[in-house]
């Protein structure tokens, strides 16, 4: 956002968030980067601070209009919180000032929690590799001696561009046909609570391997998720629709685009069992690399796009009141989520400036999890390894087991950690949170509900029978 620019519109994929965002679909992604050291809040909040000097679009709030939600400028305080809740959990602007992002910190650990109508995943980056330089600037002053400065970084940060209108085509047209998708059942956890496995991986096996078998990391992790989840489905007897996993795609990479806000779009592998044998794990991953190779085209990229934005532009859709809206929007979107079993998002390399790399660790990445998608999936490589987490909301982490389990057995060794909830005990990486909390705060809700059902039980009676 330009600084003279006291709001602006959401961009077309922006809009929907806001709409269908709950505390069951927080649309929340959590980027953390892993350091040598201890962290500093007072640090951590200048370098916040500092960096929302250079990135402008993110000192926003979110307002609601008539027609439509839309951003406006934010003066307020940034709060550094230390971590002791679960990961991704719906962003109460009350909590935050009104920010779409939020920043916490655990041990040598800093997170970055991000609102998707802010951005997507690659300006993200970005902005938290910003934040950890200005950290180490600040915490360091005798190695750092210059301020951190993005004039030679490949971005840019005054752009605040709807870049689905820049490019959008309305000839094309596209499409998904193929139904709904088998969705991943079993008890799930409490309310509030987000269960995240995390494998670290080698990156050279991984490399060697796709060479091996002439396909990319995204491909082959996508294969090995659908042989997980497959896995699962099999024991089942009645369910025959087929898994599909969303991959989210970076258009930047099709399209001419600096813009700081969201630009992208998304491919989905439909893996149908009355098509191909789920068994055989080399089917899969031939029929993977054939859907990619016809898929990841910009043609192809187009035309879903312009299937988004003409919905987000349509005339019917922009003059409907925000109110009915949001009624109507969440009624279909809560269909359209039964057309997915997960999403799985691979941010790819993750580099450091050298000067800073000595002082990071690990960098990782996590989706929020969703009552249709109850998991989710994501990867990334920083320095030497590559990291593939899975959110989840599900008791059972069946799907994480086989995953890991596969891969190990192809030779590729990796180490799990979680962030407690399937291994009860404090990790390097999570604190480990008090459970009983939100099972008093359950009760106490559920004791409240029902105090309001009687007396509006005695309310009717009294009505009825005029006593």
């Amino acid at each position: 956002m330009k600084n003279q620019e006291k709001w602006r519109r959401l961009d077309n994929s922006a809009k929907l968030f806001p709409i269908v965002g709950n505390k069951k679909f927080s649309s929340i992604y959590r980027m953390s980067v892993v350091l040598t050291e201890e962290i500093n809040p007072k640090i951590l909040k200048q370098a916040v601070e500092n960096t929302l000097q250079i990135f402008t679009t993110f000192k926003v709030c979110l307002k609601r209009g008539f027609f439509w939600y839309y951003l406006e400028q934010n003066e307020k305080e940034v709060i550094i919180f230390k971590e002791d809740i679960y990961p991704c959990r719906y962003m109460d602007k009350r909590m935050n000032h009104g920010y779409l992002f939020k920043v916490s910190y655990y041990k040598n650990k800093i997170n970055i929690e991000i609102f998707h109508a802010l951005t997507d995943g690659g300006t993200a980056i970005e902005f938290v590799k910003v934040i950890t330089y200005n950290y180490l600037n600040l915490q360091h002053p005798n190695t750092f001696k210059e301020p951190f400065s993005v004039k030679n970084a490949d971005i840019d940060v005054q752009n605040s561009e709807d870049s689905y209108l820049k490019n959008y085509e309305k000839h094309l047209h596209g499409k998904d046909h193929s139904g709904k998708a088998y969705i991943l059942k079993g008890p799930r956890l409490l309310p509030y609570q987000v269960g995240v496995t995390h494998g670290f991986i080698s990156l050279k096996p991984v490399l060697k391997t796709c060479r091996r078998l002439k396909v990319t990391v995204t491909e082959y992790f996508t294969a090995v998720l659908i042989y997980a989840i497959y896995q699962e489905q099999q024991k089942e007897r009645n369910s025959k629709k087929p898994i599909k996993v969303c991959i989210p795609v970076n258009l930047k990479k099709y399209f001419e685009s600096t813009t700081m806000t969201n630009f992208f779009s998304y491919m989905t592998v439909v893996a149908d069992r009355k098509q191909i044998d789920l068994t055989d794990f080399d089917l899969i991953l031939a029929f993977v690399r054939n859907n990619f190779k016809n898929k990841l085209q910009k043609k192809e990229m187009a035309k879903t796009m312009a299937h988004t934005v003409r919905l987000g532009n349509s005339i019917y859709v922009r003059m409907i009141p925000l109110t009915m809206k949001k009624f109507i929007l969440k009624l279909i979107y809560k269909e359209i989520q039964k057309y997915t079993t997960t999403t799985f998002s691979n941010l790819g390399k993750v580099n450091f400036l050298p000067e800073y790399e000595p002082y990071v660790d690990q960098f990782f990445f996590i989706i929020a999890p969703e009552s249709a998608e109850k998991i989710k999936c994501t990867t990334c490589s920083c320095g030497n390894n590559i990291v593939f987490t899975i959110s989840s909301i599900l008791q059972n982490n069946n799907v994480e087991k086989n995953f890991f389990k596969f891969l190990t057995e192809q030779g590729i060794p990796n180490t799990v950690v979680t962030n407690g909830i399937y291994q009860k005990e404090e990790k390097a990486l999570y604190p480990k949170i008090n459970t009983l909390l939100i099972e008093e705060v359950m009760e106490k809700i559920k004791e409240k509900k029902e105090t309001k059902e009687k007396i509006s039980w005695k309310e009717k009676m009294k009505k009825k029978f005029h006593f």
